[in-house]
C-alpha cells in the first residue's frame, strides 16, 4: 500500500533527549533502534527520533530508543524489543534492512517500519519509510551552481548506499540542469551518476573524515560541498566555520542543519530536509488506531515529505531570480515537467 495523505507539517528538529516515557501506565509503546550514528546524530535518526516524541507529546505514547554502536547490534537490538514491550518497533537506516526483514518474518504480529528502505514483496507487518530525496537535492544542485563564485561544487557520502547515493544523484543533475540552461561549466566533483563511482568516508561517524573530504575538495577549487554523511558533514562545517563563508559553504542533509548545528549555523546555504518525524509520527498514529498497514510510506516534493530549508543567514546570498527560479523549478518537478532522474 502506498500512504498518499498529505501529514507533513513544518516543525524545528528537537534537541536530543534521553530515555524517557510519559507514565509506567502507558497504554502504547513506540521503540526506535538508531542506527551507528547515534540518537543525537542532528540528522537522520535524530530526526526519526523527534517523530516518536512528537507522538508522546500529541498521542500520549511512550517512548524509547535502543542505540546501535555497531552494525553487529541491529539484530540484537530488535530482538530484545520483542516480546510485547514495544507496540511498534521503529528501525532507522538502509542498514538495518535485513535484521528488520528477518524479525518481522519470526514475528508476524509485531508491527515494524524502517526509516530508508523497502520491501519488495512487501512484508504485512513492516512499513518502510522512503524519500524522494533526489527532487529535492536537484533543486539543490541548481542552487549550488548558481551561487557558486569558483564554477566548482563538491559533494561526497558517507557509504555507497542508494539513500546516500540518491542526493548525489539530484544534486549531480540539478547542477547539470543549471548549465544546461544558463550555459555555463559549473563542474561536480565527487560523484558520478553514470558510472556510480565517487568519494565515500565508509561510515557515518568520523567528523575528521568529514574535513578531511571537505578539505581535498576545496583544495580542487569546490567553493560549496554536500556531506551525505549524517554527522560526518558536521566536520566539514567546522572547516567552512575556519576557512570562512566566502571561501566554502556547506549544504545539510536530512534535517535543517542550520537548526541542529547552532554552533556553526553561518556556513549552511541550505539543507536537504527529508521529514522522517513526519513519516514516523504517522506510522506510530496509525498503529494507535488501528488503520496500520504495512507497505511504503513515501514523501516527496509534492507532499513536503522532502524539501529545501530557508536560507538563513545566507538569505542575501541567494537573488531574487534565483528564489524565482527555485520556485517555478519546485513545480516543474512536481508536475512532471522535469524528470530529476534522467
Amino acid at each position: 500500500m502506498l500512504y498518499s495523505e498529505k501529514f507533513f507539517a513544518s516543525a524545528a528538529v528537537t534537541a536530543s533527549l534521553l530515555l524517557s516515557s510519559v507514565s509506567a501506565a502507558a497504554a502504547f509503546t513506540a521503540c526506535e533502534v538508531t542506527d551507528t550514528g547515534g540518537i543525537d546524530d542532528n540528522s537522520f535518526n535524530q530526526t526519526a527520533w523527534k517523530g516518536v516524541l512528537d507522538a508522546k507529546e500529541k498521542l500520549g505514547v511512550e517512548a524509547r530508543y535502543l542505540e546501535s554502536q555497531a552494525e553487529t547490534d541491529y539484530e540484537a537490538n530488535i530482538n530484545s524489543l520483542l516480546g510485547g514491550q514495544c507496540d511498534v518497533i521503529i528501525t532507522v537506516g538502509f542498514l538495518l534492512g535485513d535484521a528488520t526483514k528477518k524479525a518481522a518474518e519470526a514475528n508476524p504480529d509485531q508491527k515494524f517500519s524502517i526509516v530508508d528502505f523497502s520491501y519488495d514483496p512487501p512484508l504485512n507487518n513492516v512499513v518502510g519509510q522512503v524519500y524522494s530525496t533526489d527532487e529535492a537535492a536537484f533543486l539543490a544542485g541548481y542552487l549550488a551552481a548558481g551561487v557558486s563564485k569558483s564554477g566548482t561544487i563538491g559533494v561526497f557520502g558517507g557509504i555507497n548506499i542508494p539513500p546516500v547515493t540518491i542526493f548525489m544523484d539530484g544534486f549531480y543533475r540539478g547542477a547539470n540542469y543549471y548549465n544546461k540552461q544558463k550555459g555555463t561549466k559549473v563542474a561536480v566533483l565527487g560523484w558520478n551518476p553514470e558510472t556510480r563511482e565517487g568519494l565515500f568516508t565508509n561510515n557515518f561517524d568520523s567528523l575528521d573524515d568529514g574535513r578531511a573530504f571537505a578539505q581535498n575538495l576545496f583544495d580542487e577549487g569546490a567553493d560549496i560541498v554536500l556531506p551525505v554523511a549524517g554527522p560526518v558533514g558536521l566536520g566539514s562545517a567546522a572547516l567552512a566555520d575556519e576557512l570562512g563563508t566566502d571561501k566554502l559553504k556547506i549544504i545539510g542533509v536530512d534535517a535543517d542543519l542550520y537548526l541542529t548545528d547552532p554552533q556553526k549555523k553561518h556556513v549552511y546555504l541550505t539543507s536537504i530536509t527529508k521529514r522522517m518525524d513526519s513519516t514516523v509520527y504517522a506510522v506510530i498514529e496509525a498503529a494507535m488506531k488501528g488503520t496500520y498497514k504495512g507497505g511504503v510510506l513515501a514523501g516527496s516534493l509534492e507532499n513536503d515529505g522532502v524539501g529545501l530549508a530557508p536560507f538563513h543567514d545566507m538569505e542575501n546570498e541567494v537573488s531574487a531570480e534565483m528564489k524565482q527560479e527555485l520556485s517555478d523549478l519546485r513545480k516543474a518537478i512536481i508536475d512532471g515537467t522535469i524528470k530529476v532522474n534522467e
